[in-house]
């Protein structure tokens, strides 16, 4: 090859690392020759889709010929009519990831800077510096804090400046599970100028119980015109394959990221999956009965052990396992079992393990116990 393919990519894009998801099944099998394989690294719904959700998309195999509805009228009208919101405010896209793109996109520029914290979500960083722009990462709360690791709203403010456009929280976060309550958001958003993008990612929104006094954001979407929440149907909803999520924002501000918004970049086979799956309140709370019972499951065990976790009201589980969390993970490996190493995100001796089945974490659980007394 004579040509340097990399000197003509964008500087951004030449020192970019991509994303790094969970190890699939597929490759385990492959590696190892294993058959019996628990996969708690993805964060993934274990009772899968809704049935209605299943449903839809069998019905709607046979129009797969046609191109799905690019504007997604019959997605946002459920999702409307759910969130008691102005089809206007609603932008589409392919997962969540794909609306935090579109952000990007529509704010950020090589002459502008992007906010979030030290342990946020991997995708932040990816889109930044995808685009050009420059990335201030504030320091979290220490590991001594009521919120260890969690992110530092007071942190995050002093790196405001005139060339911020966008400031990303995910409430509660990917990969530690901590959150910040009602009061701390809220003054934080109240305290952003009015023209910097606020994203709040609720992926695991859906997880949350009362008790935790994570706010959903949506209740400040009229206050804030800046704010932008971001959904997913990949977590609790179960459709992690089709790919589907949307945002929340001022009709403005939706308009800018339905331009920059691909055509056609949600399938038919999700738009209906997601419409049908909005409806089955009774799996939505089956599944969220479930993840309340595998973190009991999870917390007893490291109870036991003893060993430190990090607070969480997703579906998963940050666990100190006082040693290199790579090396313990592939260990469990070769037990079987698939969780997610977090050094990436600086954690070198945390694994985050997805809640299961109770069949599933009970593996997870003899494996990881296996690991330790080794």
């Amino acid at each position: 090859m004579t040509c340097d393919f990399l000197s003509c990519a964008a500087p951004g894009v030449r020192v970019l690392q991509p994303y790094q998801p969970g190890k699939p099944e597929s490759e385990l099998r492959r590696e190892y020759g294993l058959t019996d394989i628990v996969k708690l690294a993805s964060n993934e719904n274990p009772l899968g889709p809704s049935p209605r959700a299943l449903t839809a998309v069998r019905d709607a195999l046979s129009g797969l010929a046609r191109y799905p509805d690019g504007n997604g009228f019959e997605l946002k009208s459920a999702l409307s009519a759910k969130l008691g919101l102005s089809m206007a405010m609603l932008t589409l896209g392919n997962g969540s990831n794909d609306v935090l793109e579109l952000v990007a996109r529509a704010f950020l520029t090589p002459e502008h800077e992007a906010v979030f914290s030290e342990h946020a979500f991997a995708v932040y960083p990816i889109v930044t510096q995808a685009i050009g722009a420059t990335a201030r990462v504030a320091k979290a709360y220490p590991a001594d804090h009521a919120m260890p690791h969690g992110h530092d709203p007071a942190a995050m403010l002093a790196l405001i400046n005139d060339r911020t456009r966008v400031v990303s929280i995910a409430n509660p976060n990917n990969p530690t599970g901590t959150w910040l309550k009602t009061a701390e958001l809220e003054a934080f958003l109240a305290s952003v100028p009015e023209q910097v993008i606020v994203v709040i990612d609720e992926a695991y929104g859906e997880y949350v119980g009362p008790e935790a006094d994570c706010p959903n954001a949506l209740r400040w979407i009229d206050r804030f015109p800046n704010l932008i929440v971001t959904r997913t149907f990949s977590k609790a909803y179960g459709l992690a394959g089709l790919r589907v999520g949307y945002a929340v924002s001022h009709p403005q501000v939706a308009d800018l990221l339905n331009r920059v918004r691909q055509p056609f970049n949600v399938n038919s086979l999700a738009l209906v999956a997601a419409a049908a799956a909005l409806d089955d309140v009774d799996h939505l709370e089956r599944s969220r009965a479930l993840n309340q019972a595998g973190m009991k499951q999870l917390l007893d065990a490291c109870r036991q052990w003893p060993l430190r976790w990090l607070p969480s009201v997703g579906n998963f589980l940050c666990v100190d396992v006082g040693r290199p969390g790579r090396e313990v993970f592939l260990e469990l490996l070769k037990r079987g079992v698939i969780v997610r190493p977090v050094d990436n995100y600086g954690l070198p001796h945390y694994l985050r393990i997805s809640i299961g089945t109770a069949a599933e974490n009970a593996r997870c659980i003899a494996a990881l116990s296996d690991v330790l007394k080794g």
